[in-house]
């Protein structure tokens, strides 16, 4: 008899599907490991209270692996777990907890039980107090600055106590209860003490000499030099190098999908005449930024900011509009200039923010045009156009030879900080698009925004269907050049100058580089390229989610873009290649070409993409591409002239600049 309140099995299932999204548990191996993990625990209790001996010995097993594995293959759900109040330690007290229980029901000695609880009790304390001392150590190796390719050997810092202690301390020290509840499992077994006591010595005994072993080097940490110690140290080393130029660089959120804004200004910078240096504000931004040669120094706190010497600084840039870059605007003798990160129609790269700077460069005639319609806000005269350096590797469309399959690149930016500034066309077509391309037969490069899905689900799971649909349609064999690739991806971060660690470390490690280093990273990286290509001919469609390959490479390898309004659209002009615009609203095509710039040169393609059989034949038919004349009247436009060259004309500018602050302030002298 049907009952309206008992569900289906399709609303079971997804309901438990439900259950594992919001716990995070990725896949159906995994969900067999959640069901053993949780089913463990449930029956922990119940058979320390039959008591069953060996139902409860195979439980207690299975709760260990189980946590074991989850922590590798689930770490979401286990930090889910976390957030619901149920930890690591609340685990293996839980554990504890229910083995004592058993052993009382099963009638063990007082004396055996009391002694027991004092262990594992003392255990507990042991770590806590470890955690403590861990803690402080930590605390203590946290400077006021981290530097790269600044020479800080002078400074004595002691080296941070070795992993086996330092890193992943608790899931160690945890982990050292086995012996005892090993051994108490079995005295319950035999019926002898002997076991038990051997157990509880062996975990009070690895407990303590581990809280000895950091104790130690909580002295050893205790010789780190001080704050004034640091910042003379740095002082010491930019007075040395007196740099003229400044990349200052903040973000509230940095990761990996935000430094992108300043590793593609690094090769710029490394080709000025005057010297660099580049200011972070963010610790983790460290661990992203790409390979440089160029001095770098991280500072998070403002106070420690206005220690440094920076003094001969005449010129600052910005790739971002960030909220701490005031603490860098209140240098009164320096020229400041807002450079971005890339030029496109989104309102970023019009901001009335940007009137705090002393000047604004666009790459071409078109940004200047783009903060001329912010009206009353940005003088014409603080416009200056210098190109986009970055663009020099993208090869023109008159020096690839396409192949037999046309190669599609679609690279949709992503939705925005905001429904007003939400360009991308993954949530209202990306998902049909990519279905008419494969029906198309061409082979698609599908390269997302970095930051896609960050604040809008839909978008996020438009993203795992489009790549869920190449994969499935990609059926052709790769070879297998993995090991090799890896090997080359490990050089080059050995090169890239970045340091594993903390605070103290990195600035234990820094020192110049030399210029061999910067001469094998860029052949190996171009290495990496080449034959990160080559093995995948043979595959129909490629999903580039990591730094590598660069966008500029999937550039070269496409015979056409389809992108939103972003500055990919813009950076891709410079190759003069055939390139779509997604018209998601379906506005007519004299309104979208009158809202956006980059559109003069595009074909345009409405939601239902009726369009895309047509715009193909741009790339089966070349002879048949009448926006190629558009493209290249845009191309002057939107970048600027190719001649001077955007290196030259964006050195040029920061010369002028420089020149100018000197006039203003004789003291900044350019020293050879």
């Amino acid at each position: 008899m049907y009952n309206p309140f008992s569900p289906t099995r399709v609303e079971l299932a997804m309901m438990i599907r439900r259950f594992c999204s919001v716990l995070r548990v990725p896949g159906k191996s995994e969900l067999l490991l959640v069901f053993l993990f949780g089913a463990g625990f449930v029956a922990l209790p119940v058979l320390a209270l039959l008591p069953s001996l060996w139902g409860f010995t195979a439980a207690w097993a299975v709760t260990y692996l189980a946590d074991e594995v989850l922590h590798e293959r689930a770490p979401g759900f286990v930090r889910r777990l976390a957030a619901l109040q149920l930890s690591r330690t609340m685990r293996f007290a839980v554990r504890s907890v229910m083995l004592l229980a058993l052993a009382d029901r099963m009638d063990a000695p007082d004396a055996l039980l009391i002694v027991g609880l004092a262990v594992f009790s003392v255990h507990f304390l042991l770590v806590m107090l470890y955690s403590a001392v861990h803690h402080a150590i930590r605390r203590r190796r946290i400077l006021p600055v981290v530097v790269r390719n600044l020479d800080m050997s002078g400074l004595e810092i002691p080296a941070r106590p070795p992993a086996y202690l330092y890193r992943r301390f608790l899931r160690k020290l945890l982990h050292l209860d086995l012996p005892a509840q090993a051994g108490l499992l079995a005295a319950l077994a035999t019926g002898t003490n002997y076991p038990a006591h051997v157990g509880y010595a062996l975990t009070l005994g690895a407990t303590v000499a581990a809280v000895l072993a950091l104790l130690v080097r909580l002295r050893a940490v205790r010789r780190m030099p001080g704050r004034e110690a640091v910042l003379a140290g740095v002082n010491r080393q930019l007075a040395a190098h007196r740099p003229e130029v400044a990349l200052y660089f903040s973000f509230a959120a940095v990761s990996r999908d935000f430094m992108y804004q300043v590793n593609m200004w690094i090769e710029t910078l490394e080709r000025l005449d005057l010297r660099p240096v580049i200011v972070l504000r963010e610790r983790a931004s460290f661990r992203f930024l790409g390979r440089t040669r160029l001095p770098v120094v991280c500072v998070p706190k403002a106070d420690d900011l206005a220690e440094l010497d920076l003094s001969a600084v005449k010129v600052v840039l910005y790739p971002g509009n960030a909220g701490k870059n005031v603490h860098m605007l209140r240098i009164a003798e320096a020229k400041h200039v807002f450079i971005g990160h890339g030029d496109s129609d989104k309102l970023a790269s019009s901001n009335r923010v940007s009137k705090v700077y002393d000047e604004i460069w666009v790459a071409g005639k078109a940004g200047r045009d783009r903060y001329r319609r912010v009206r009353h806000a940005i003088s014409d005269d603080a416009i200056v156009e210098v190109g986009r350096p970055q663009l020099a590797p993208v090869q023109l469309h008159t020096d690839r030879v396409p192949g037999p399959v046309p190669v599609v690149l679609y690279a949709p930016t992503w939705e925005g900080w905001s429904d007003d500034d939400c360009h991308t066309s993954l949530i209202p077509m990306g998902v049909p698009l990519i279905g008419k391309l494969l029906a198309e037969g061409v082979r698609v490069v599908y390269k997302p925004h970095p930051l896609t899905g960050k604040r809008s689900a839909e978008a996020a799971a438009a993203d795992r269907t489009i790549r869920e649909l190449l994969r499935a349609d990609d059926d052709r064999a790769t070879a297998s050049a993995g090991p090799r690739l890896q090997e080359i991806r490990a050089r080059l971060d050995e090169l890239s100058g970045r340091h594993e660690g903390d605070d103290a470390q990195q600035l234990s490690e820094a020192r110049v580089p030399d210029g061999a280093g910067a001469a094998e990273w860029h052949e190996l990286r171009a290495a990496w390229h080449r034959l990160f290509w080559e093995s995948r001919s043979g595959a129909r469609h490629h999903v580039i989610l990591d730094q590598l390959p660069t966008l500029y490479e999937c550039f070269n390898q496409a015979d056409i873009l389809i992108s939103d309004v972003s500055s990919v659209v813009a950076d891709f002009v410079a190759s003069l290649k055939p390139y779509v615009l997604t018209n998601a609203r379906d506005l007519s095509d004299e309104e979208f070409r009158a809202a956006y710039t980059t559109a003069g040169g595009a074909y345009l393609l409405d939601r239902a993409c009726a369009q895309l059989p047509e715009i193909l034949r741009s790339v089966r038919e070349p002879r048949n591409d009448p926006m190629a004349p558009a493209r290249r009247t845009l191309k002057e436009y939107v970048l600027g002239p190719d001649h001077p060259t955007s290196m030259e004309r964006f050195n040029a500018a920061v010369n002028t600049l420089a020149a100018q602050a000197t006039a203003l302030d004789p003291g900044l002298t350019t020293v050879p």
